[in-house]
């Protein structure tokens, strides 16, 4: 794997007064390119990926609110509506309709909602992992009644309000524990997400760079039958990515890609919840096949 990555350019956009960055990895007469991250990560998570299409793409990467070198929402409140808005707000102020979207997690399942509000925006969608709880437990979280719901989400940001970040002593410490989250990542991925993951503190120690808000989720939202007709509105091809090592249910033995007008499900051995980290190799083959 090279390490020798000439860095993107960053850049900033404004998103309900949040102020938001993102990355611009050039060629801007290329077609367009949105790298979408997942939940408490960062866009330069990316960067073996885009330094490999940036020759054919114009490859642009955002720090979802509350991650990265994005604002933090000064409220706490982290909604699936807010983080779509953003999503929206950025390819309307650089034109970039209609645009191919590779995302994964919980920006896959930004990017997938997006394309059943705006099927005419999008023109190929891979998502990895994005589909979110496996019918199971959404299942399990119906069966929670709102007002359950609704302390519970008091209780968990009543907690996080009391929560500082933690702080590591060191790089190193801060890395250590980036391989403990995924054992599959080489020494040099895992060094490279630290760096561009951590600030350091004023005292010298280091601490992750998202919102401890951004771990809890909101006690409502979107029903499940309702994210459903949005799948069954994109109309791009779409290739839905899986490890065939990880939590996450698989859509193609669970039901949900029959939800989809033109879904692909494609599942990746020896690969985790982080397939483009996990399986570099087959998942840019992959990527390239589709595109």
């Amino acid at each position: 794997m090279r390490t020798d990555i000439t860095g993107p350019t960053s850049r900033i956009y404004f998103s309900q007064r949040l102020r938001l960055h993102y990355v611009d990895w050039g060629n801007p007469e290329a077609p367009p390119l949105l790298l979408l991250h997942g939940g408490r990560d960062h866009c330069r998570n990316w960067d073996w990926v885009a330094d490999a299409l940036r020759g054919e793409w114009h490859v642009i990467a955002p720090d979802l609110r509350g991650h990265g070198d994005s604002a933090w929402s000064q409220a706490g409140n982290y909604t699936m509506a807010a983080y779509i808005y953003d999503l929206a707000q950025l390819v309307h102020q650089q034109k970039l309709a209609p645009v191919t979207i590779v995302a994964h997690s919980l920006g896959g399942n930004i990017s997938l909602r997006y394309a059943g509000i705006y099927p005419d925006q999008v023109r190929k969608l891979v998502a990895i992992e994005g589909l979110g709880p496996s019918p199971r437990r959404i299942a399990q979280h119906a069966g929670v009644d709102i007002a359950e719901r609704m302390r519970n989400w008091v209780d968990e940001q009543r907690g996080l309000s009391g929560r500082l970040p933690r702080r590591y002593p060191s790089i190193e410490a801060a890395l250590a524990r980036m391989q403990a989250e995924n054992a599959h990542l080489s020494p040099e991925q895992a060094r490279h997400l630290t760096q561009h993951g951590v600030n350091q503190n004023e005292d010298g120690t280091y601490s992750w760079k998202f919102d401890n808000y951004v771990r809890v989720w909101q006690p409502y939202d979107m029903t499940n039958s309702e994210i459903e007709l949005l799948w069954s509105r994109i109309t791009c091809p779409t290739l839905l990515v899986y490890g065939a090592e990880s939590w996450a249910s698989n859509p193609a033995k669970d039901g949900r890609v029959r939800h989809f007008r033109t879904a692909e499900v494609v599942s990746v051995a020896g690969a985790g919840h982080w397939v483009h980290h996990d399986r570099l190799d087959v998942f840019l083959a992959e990527l390239r096949r589709f595109l």
